[in-house]
């Protein structure tokens, strides 16, 4: 076993999915409802119950809460899957070709909806935002807060550019506040905003979290790589992190591409699990209802992704900051890897880059923690995106190095079949489950797959069709994979809070560990207190427009440093 670098620690987390809110293992809780313990059923249903905005009790709203949530049925967007516009084209008497306006059923009637009645824009002064930024502006808020410690406080102990922000999307924002109501104006007889041009951009949610979550005049950036971005973002900020250029990074990634026009976009490439293909899967008649919350159904018998909102956010810092703060330690992030596939006929079709990206994390965590701990001791949530293509690839990378790394038993889970395919955020929802599967010696399964399909490779794995129960402290690594369109491979390998813990208590005096753990005691009473808060409505989003702006004559440059005002720390140039 070789020593391991410098740790990148998750310190906090937070988000909005089709489970629920990300901080205190919530949505977590949510996706594994069935396996809870009465105290633990309430309190997600108090959750969701204040989220979607329902009167009365959580336990007498039990039924319309788990209705409302995880993959279903269209119920959370504000347009009618029904009675979609579409201009027919026909002649006229004169032979001329003409549009009527008519309207069309989607083929699409799943997806992956954040919890029915869940509106962002009601949380703050949205200002005509477009929903991926709304959501980004409550994901933030919900990571910073859960650190369970003041900004303020982190800020104050770190110079201002050792702050990082990394955060985007894959479609960029193409509702009708963003590039698709500009796209559209005119065809609609409508004037183009303003706003829409620039809030469109796809690196626009670290903007807004730069500009009115944190004031963050440090790194700041996105980087785009299909359904892999957010491990792309996540590999940036570990780089910054372990080269010392940056003490905290915030990382994360919105997405909320459930228009029509996206859906019916991937649909056209017969990518999305249609209504008519789930009857098929149950071999239902057409006028029989399909099974939507099964639409999902990764390494089975299935017939294309499940399409989803998701944003989460991620507060990464260097290890002396959160000993010195007393900060949770949620995990630790060991590598990324991102690879390409070469040459390729269909530009969405899977190649061998991720056959690189995930033989790299593997070896490289073997190295880190051992061989039993990658043999005995590890996990993958993979990329499982329910389409017949990736059940045989995916599974034939994984059987490969089963081999390879004579692993006998290698647990194999997929949180798509659950919370579906957010694109850009499918990793982040990954990374969420993962560290709540330690928070709770749980790992959630793949339980709407009943059976894996004939042509799934399984030497040396074991896909977990149920909620499967293990002890996190015998289960250090979890590796989270992303193949995205494009050839855009990544993986990860993320450590344990036990195994974190134990790697740095091992490094430092016992006396300055004890002097953290004395520190932490308050922190997660604090972060407690914010989960009960959040459960009682009492807590809005950060939401700073127009605090606190800086201009030219609150900075004092000299040589050597640039003094920022309200920053007790300097810029060293």
């Amino acid at each position: 076993m070789s020593s391991q670098p410098a740790l990148a620690l998750i310190t906090g987390f937070g988000g909005i999915n089709a489970a629920g809110r990300s901080s205190g293992h919530l949505a977590f809780q949510r996706v594994v409802y069935e396996a809870l313990s009465e105290q633990q059923k309430l309190e997600t249903l108090s959750s969701l119950n204040q989220i979607m905005g329902l009167d009365g009790e959580p336990l007498a709203n039990e039924e319309a809460i788990l209705n409302g949530t995880l993959v279903r049925n269209w119920d959370n967007v504000d347009w009618d899957a029904d009675k979609i516009p579409f201009h027919q084209p026909f002649n006229d008497e004169n032979g001329e070709q003409c549009w009527r306006l008519s309207h069309k059923r989607l083929s699409v009637q799943s997806a992956g909806q954040t919890p029915k009645g869940f509106d962002p824009a009601a949380l703050y002064p949205s200002r005509h935002h477009p929903r991926g930024l709304q959501m980004t502006i409550y994901a933030a808020s919900d990571a910073i807060a859960s650190l369970g410690v003041d900004w303020e406080t982190l800020k104050q102990a770190v110079r201002p550019d050792q702050i990082g922000v990394y955060a985007g999307s894959a479609m960029g924002q193409l509702d009708q506040a963003g590039h698709g109501g500009m796209i559209q104006a005119n065809l609609k007889g409508k004037r183009t905003s303003s706003k829409q041009c620039a809030l469109g951009l796809s690196e626009m949610p670290a903007d807004f979290v730069n500009a009115y979550v944190l004031g963050n005049v440090g790194a700041t950036g996105s980087s785009v790589g299909a359904c892999a971005t957010f491990l792309y973002n996540l590999k940036a900020a570990l780089d910054d992190l372990c080269s010392g250029r940056r003490r905290i990074v915030v990382v994360g990634n919105a997405e909320a591409p459930l228009t029509p026009e996206i859906v019916e976009g991937y649909a056209a490439m017969t990518a999305l699990i249609s209504e008519q293909k789930l009857r098929d899967l149950d071999g239902k008649s057409k006028d029989e209802a399909p099974d939507y919350r099964r639409s999902s159904r990764p390494f089975g018998h299935n017939g294309g992704f499940t399409i989803a909102e998701s944003a989460q956010f991620f507060v990464l810092t260097d290890q002396d900051l959160a000993l010195k703060l007393g900060l949770n330690i949620y995990g630790s992030v060991g590598d990324v890897y991102v690879n390409a596939d070469g040459f390729k006929k269909s530009i969405s079709n899977p190649g061998v880059g991720n056959y690189l990206t995930m033989g790299k994390a593997v070896a490289e965590a073997q190295r880190w923690l051992g061989r039993d701990a990658v043999r005995h001791g590890s996990y993958i949530q993979s990329h499982g995106s329910s389409t017949p293509q990736n059940r045989v690839t995916e599974s034939h990378i994984y059987a490969e190095l089963a081999r390879a790394f004579d692993i006998n038993d290698w647990k194999i889970t997929a949180v798509k079949a659950h919370l579906g395919h957010p694109l850009a955020a499918a990793s982040a929802d990954q990374l969420t489950m993962t560290l709540g599967g330690w928070a709770h010696n749980m790992i959630p399964g793949i339980t709407t797959t009943d059976r894996i399909a004939e042509d799934v490779h399984q030497f040396g794995l074991n896909f977990l069709l149920q909620h499967t129960s293990v002890d996190s402290k015998e289960l250090p690594l979890a590796f989270i994979n992303s193949k995205g369109f494009g050839g855009n491979n990544a993986s990860a390998f993320i450590i344990s809070p036990d195994k974190t813990r134990e790697l740095i208590s091992s490094t430092i005096e016992q006396q300055s560990w004890h002097q953290y753990l004395d520190k932490n005691e308050q922190t997660r009473i604090n972060v407690e207190q914010y989960n009960q808060d959040m459960n009682a409505g009492k807590i809005k989003p950060i939401y700073q427009f127009g605090e606190q702006v800086l201009e030219p004559e609150d900075l004092t440059i000299s040589a050597e440093e640039i003094r920022i005002k309200g920053w007790n720390n300097s810029v060293i140039l």
